[in-house]
């Protein structure tokens, strides 16, 4: 080999110096084991760090540009497990010069994920050729920051060379697998079936009997509705969730269940019951007679898989209803900056939900009506735990210790600095501070206040 293949050699090799921005240093990858190694072993931790943070800058703009491709932190984190590995592979691709293909299972996932969400075909590769812009812009980019000048313009003609040629057949091979996976689908009773709930769910006019046969499930009954999700980074497969959704309706006493798989990490299930003893067909029972609420509500055995439920209805009003609450129990467990695992009951959080169907009032009120006490602090949090034990306790002392497992002069002492902290007693304005402990306890952080500055530490 000569000096100049030596010296185009040693320039080519300048996307393994690439490193992350300080923004983007602790952003995690999304992508699998596969494609994280094959890009470290070709370039090097430092550069697979700074193609996760341009794969996670593409998705961002693509969503911006095309939000029918998003639809949550779900939807979000899959189109990232694409342009990130996609970011990945051109850039061993640009290592390599060529050697590897531009498709990789993550983005193929998300083009089944699209199909399955109903996303149009136009709108994905409108996302295609926004995220390849963005990918090209930021190659381009640093190549300019990072090659010498002597040999910029031949690196960038090159980067500019070799990613036409890989967007070009990423864009037919995407296309291709979307319409394949669109011909599978619509073909599948599981579209029939989707479409069949979406139907109801929408009030359109059903024969319930023609429908209860196309999803082979008694849509005379009375249903527990639940909603089940993941995050993408846990590795929980469709199959999980589906598992552990049924499990939980089993359990109580649903004698037939529907699963109808939402993209790639949720779904939506309802289980069918006899309405005969519960607490549906009698409005009048305890929360304790209610079967839904006489099991652990915890789903063993899937520590990855999160839930939300619906209260039990019956009929094809009942069906959409219970789904409704079930809906609004995982909006409301979503918002909620404290971690969460299992299950969230409508019934838990009907206040909480009631209150935050606008979240920027619910804030308003939240910080207006606790004031300092408010605050997103630990010692406030403690507090506000306090006073709210309190409150429901009666404004019992002994009673709000012992459901707190703290001494009764503690509690006494927590509720003076609280009413201090309101700037009145916990008798006046009652219902509104019961209210706003509540919405505080429930959601977290997206109702309270920021930690002040402290002027010392400042």
């Amino acid at each position: 080999m000569n000096g100049s293949d030596d010296g185009l050699d040693a320039a080519r090799g300048w996307p393994r110096s690439l490193r992350p921005t300080r923004a983007g240093a602790g952003l995690g990858p999304a992508s699998g084991a596969a494609v994280l190694a094959e890009a470290t072993s070709a370039v090097g931790p430092g550069a697979v760090a700074w193609a996760v943070e341009v794969g996670h800058d593409m998705a961002t703009a693509v969503i911006a540009a095309v939000p029918e491709l998003g639809g949550g932190e779900g939807p979000f984190e899959t189109l990232r497990m694409g342009t990130e590995s996609v970011a990945l592979r051109a850039l061993v691709t640009l290592v390599a010069d060529g050697a590897t293909s531009p498709l990789t299972d993550e983005a193929l996932l998300g083009d089944r994920d699209f199909v399955r969400r109903g996303v149009p075909l136009d709108k994905v590769l409108r996302g295609i050729h926004l995220g390849h812009a963005a990918m090209a812009r930021a190659f381009m980019a640093a190549c300019e920051a990072t090659v010498a000048e002597a040999d910029r313009s031949a690196q960038m003609k090159r980067v500019s060379e070799t990613l036409f040629e890989f967007i070009d057949g990423f864009s037919s091979g995407m296309a291709e697998e979307y319409l394949a996976e669109r011909d599978r689908w619509v073909t599948s009773s599981a579209a029939a079936r989707e479409e069949t709930v979406r139907s109801i769910l929408e009030q359109s006019p059903v024969d319930i009997g023609t429908a209860s046969r196309t999803l082979d499930y008694d849509l005379r009954r009375e249903h527990l509705a639940l909603t089940a999700w993941c995050h993408p980074a846990t590795g929980a497969e469709a199959s999980e969730l589906q598992r552990a959704a049924v499990e939980f309706l089993r359990a109580r006493r649903c004698i037939t269940t529907l699963v109808v798989p939402i993209g790639r990490t949720g779904l939506w299930a309802w289980g069918a019951r006899t309405a005969q003893g519960n607490a549906a067909a009698n409005p009048a029972a305890s929360p304790a007679e209610d079967p839904v609420a006489d099991v652990a509500a915890d789903p063993e055995g899937h520590p990855s898989v999160q839930m939300a439920c619906g209260s039990p209805a019956s009929g094809l009003d009942g069906f959409r209803r219970s789904h409704e609450e079930a809906v609004l129990a995982e909006r409301t467990a979503r918002l909620s900056s404290r971690p969460r695992s299992g299950v969230t009951h409508y019934r838990d959080v009907e206040l909480a939900s009631l209150l935050t169907g606008d979240l920027d009032r619910a804030r308003r009120f939240v910080q207006r009506e606790l004031g300092p006490l408010a605050d997103d602090t630990p010692h406030a949090e403690e507090l506000r735990e306090t006073l709210r034990h309190y409150l429901q306790a009666e404004r019992s002392l002994l009673k709000a210790a012992a459901r707190m497992h703290v001494a009764r002069n503690t509690v006494t002492y927590r509720v003076k600095r609280a009413e201090q902290l309101l700037g009145h007693g916990v008798a006046d304005r009652h219902l509104e501070v019961q209210a706003a402990l509540t919405v505080a306890h429930v959601v977290g952080s997206a109702v309270l206040r920021e930690e002040p500055a402290n002027p010392r530490r400042r």
